[in-house]
């Protein structure tokens, strides 16, 4: 199938998408879902490695004070 005629389908009760249709926009959603879920897991990862070094900054000032 091609993606000019995936991307003309709409759902729509009267027009049922094939098998082949289905398995691509299933297999097309799962990839973005996996990218958006990577973003958001690595920039909840980065945040809380900015935040330990912001802590372990605090201390150490805290520390040799």
């Amino acid at each position: 199938m091609s993606e000019q005629e995936l991307n003309k389908y709409r759902f729509s009760p009267d027009c049922e998408p094939t098998d082949e249709m289905l398995a691509q926009i299933m297999r097309e959603v799962a990839e973005e879902a996996r990218a958006s879920n990577k973003a958001a897991t690595d920039a909840y990862f980065a945040r809380m490695r900015h935040d330990i070094a912001e802590q372990q900054a605090k201390w150490a000032d805290r520390i040799t004070a």
